[in-house]
């Protein structure tokens, strides 16, 4: 059953070239748009659940490599904190309060 579709915000370049083009094919701003929206549909296959899983398991190198960088950062920042919270404890080897040595020998 045939749609009515409406776009909208389209800039007026983006208008301008559609028209151009209707003329040179000969075809009204309508016909034209809807041979090309034909021709981005031509061969499109029903998506079923299956392909789409498919797809989301597949490497994502991108956001592996994304997810590698950011992971890399918090470790760095919490590698700072710690070095922070050690010089202002005194280092690693600082025992906290209670925690003294007898001395009493």
């Amino acid at each position: 059953m045939p749609a009515n579709l409406s776009i909208k915000n389209v800039p007026e370049e983006v208008i301008t070239g559609l028209r151009n083009r209707a003329v040179s094919n000969q075809r009204s701003l309508n016909a034209e748009l809807l041979e090309i929206l034909k021709q981005a549909a031509r061969g499109q296959t029903a998506i079923s659940i299956d392909t789409l899983l498919e797809r989301a398991q597949k490497a994502k190198p991108a956001l592996d490599e994304t997810a590698s960088r950011v992971l890399a950062a918090r470790d760095s920042e919490h590698e700072k904190t710690v070095r922070r919270f050690e010089d202002l404890l005194g280092g690693p080897d600082h025992t906290g309060p209670g925690d003294e040595e007898d001395d009493r020998g």
